[in-house]
Formats: structure tokens, C-alpha cells, sequence
């Protein structure tokens, strides 16, 4: 597994990949890299004319690349279902599904459910995708379900009593990281009932480090709101000194999606110092997102707020 990169992926012609949040950042990365692969790559965005500049581009680059797309917006569970049902209504298998997309640094916001913004995009809105397209999966030979988290989960809580903060403070921070523990526990908690039903998909998760990305840059956000404008400069020297480039920080989630000796359950993230950068290991998540009672509260209560049904059996 020493420094494995993205041509060390398998050729992937005859396979369906999805990719949410696929116009920018790790998202557009993700795709690239599948794409030079030869997979059938779908990518699901919420902005079409973004979504439409992104594939051209990558078709530029790269002429016969397979690539479609597909409207979602995460923040809407009516959008969420829509858009699986189209999915299942064009391919009858996905082989590999990317819960890359993701929000930070928003002032208190809800989405079209009522649920907190952050919270609402990053967990529920993938948990409800991933069950709406789990037919799909079911019906690929080996699939695999890649969940991307960040290292800020480690010091995140979840109060299952609170958690669209309707009771606490807002704090843009803490809902990031709260919701980046949602996903790793949603993982692990996928993967523990796909293995009690039998069925052929792996559930697992990767973290990117700190990578070059838009979603990097409005990470000032989260700061008071006195030490906003030094953000500019933080980016200017992290850029230089610390974040990888997306094509590195991609590495973890093409590894999770590709590697035969990725196991379920598992999270990948960067082999470097505090995993911040450096090529694809597996990686140790924080205790409470290895706790399975919680992760276990944390599944009955999304699918009692998404309305949700698995098809498990």
C-alpha cells in the first residue's frame, strides 16, 4: 500500500460510479480520476449550470470519458428520492457510490425538512440517498459505499437530544465537526447490517487531510468572526506549507472506492504527519465514532426524521 496512487486503481470500464458534489473540490477530482478509468461516471450536483461547466471540462481534458449528470440537492429529501429514482430508472447496478459532498461554515440555516443545514446536507441527506439507492447496489457484483468524513470529526459530540440545536448555541465549528461524525457512524453502522443481511457491499469511509480545495478556503468561516479576514493569509501559507492539492487529497476516497484490501468498516485517510497529507493508509477514527451503541441511536433517529425505508431484506 506504499504511497498507491491514482494509477494504481483498476481499470473500472463497464462500472457505474456516482459522485455527489461533483463539480468542485475533491468532488471534481473524484471524477477525473474514474474517469480515466473508463467508468460510467455520474455526477450528482445541485447546481446544473455548475455541474454542465464541470463535466465540459472534464471532457476537454479527457474526450471519451463517460460522464452524466444528475440533479440532488441534499437539502431537500423530496430532490434526494427524486434523483435515486432516476438513477435506478437509467442503470440497473451502481457499483460504487461517493458520499463526497458536504457544507461548512453556514450561519444557522434549515433545509427544506427543517433540519440544521450542516447536519441536514452532510448526514441526512446522504443517509437517505444511500437507502433510496441500495437496490442499485444490490445489484452490483462487489459494490462499495465510500462515505468521506475529515479530521475534524476527533473532537466532535453528537447529543442525540439535540441534534438539529434547537436546544445549544449555534456553533459553525462544532455542527461541522458533529455532522463529520454522523458520516463515520453511519458508515460503521451500514456496514455492521449489510454483513448481518449477507449482502456483497462494503461500507466504508476516507478522509482527505487538509487539501487545496474551495471547501478549505471558506473554512474561515468558522472562525470568530474578529479573525475572518487573517483567514486569507492562513490559506496563503497552509497552501504552501501544509495542504496537498485534491488530486492528493482524492487519494483516500479512490483508494476506499478501487483497493481489493479495503475492508468495511474501515476509515482511510493520509499515511503523513497527524494525517494532514501523504498517500492512503488505514486509518484509526475518534472513540466516540467507533462507539456502535451511538452509531446505532444515531441510524433509528435518521430514519425516523428522513421517513426513510432500507431494503436490507
Amino acid at each position: 500500500m506504499s504511497r498507491w496512487t491514482a494509477s494504481d486503481m483498476p481499470d473500472l470500464h463497464g462500472k457505474t460510479v456516482l459522485v455527489t458534489g461533483a463539480n468542485a473540490g475533491l468532488g471534481l477530482a473524484t471524477v477525473q480520476a474514474f474517469a480515466a478509468r473508463r467508468a460510467t461516471v455520474v455526477m450528482a450536483c445541485r447546481d446544473r449550470g455548475k455541474a454542465e461547466r464541470a463535466r465540459d471540462g472534464v471532457l476537454q481534458a479527457q474526450p471519451d470519458a463517460r460522464l452524466e449528470l444528475l440533479d440532488l440537492d441534499l437539502a431537500d429529501l423530496g430532490s434526494v428520492q427524486r434523483a435515486a429514482e432516476r438513477f435506478r430508472a437509467q442503470h440497473d447496478a451502481l457499483d460504487i457510490l461517493c458520499n463526497n459532498a458536504g457544507v461548512l461554515g453556514l450561519p444557522l440555516r434549515h433545509t427544506r425538512d427543517g433540519f440544521e443545514m450542516l447536519f441536514g446536507v452532510n448526514h441526512l441527506g446522504h443517509f437517505a440517498f444511500t437507502a433510496h439507492l441500495l437496490p442499485a447496489l444490490r445489484q452490483a457484483a462487489a459494490a462499495r459505499v465510500v462515505t468521506v468524513s475529515s479530521i475534524t470529526h476527533r473532537r466532535a459530540r453528537l447529543p442525540m437530544d439535540d441534534l438539529n440545536w434547537v436546544a445549544r448555541p449555534y456553533r459553525k465549528a462544532a455542527a461541522y465537526g458533529q455532522s463529520k461524525l454522523a458520516n463515520l457512524l453511519f458508515m460503521r453502522e451500514l456496514h455492521r447490517r449489510l454483513q448481518v443481511a449477507g449482502l456483497p457491499v462494503r461500507s466504508v469511509a476516507a478522509h482527505p487531510g487538509i487539501a487545496a480545495t474551495e471547501i478549505a478556503d471558506n473554512m474561515g468561516a468558522l472562525l470568530p468572526k474578529a479573525l475572518q479576514p487573517l483567514w486569507k493569509y492562513v490559506i496563503a501559507i497552509n497552501n504552501r506549507t501544509l495542504a496537498q492539492p485534491a488530486a492528493m487529497g482524492v487519494l483516500p476516497t479512490l483508494f476506499a472506492a478501487t483497493d481489493e484490501t479495503v475492508e468495511g468498516g474501515a476509515l482511510y485517510g493520509p499515511d503523513g504527519w497527524f494525517q494532514i497529507r501523504g498517500y492512503p493508509k488505514p486509518v484509526q477514527p475518534s472513540a466516540r465514532a467507533c462507539d456502535d451503541a451511538l452509531g446505532r441511536a444515531l441510524w433509528t433517529q435518521s430514519e425516523a426524521l428522513t421517513g426513510v425505508t432500507w431494503a436490507f431484506a
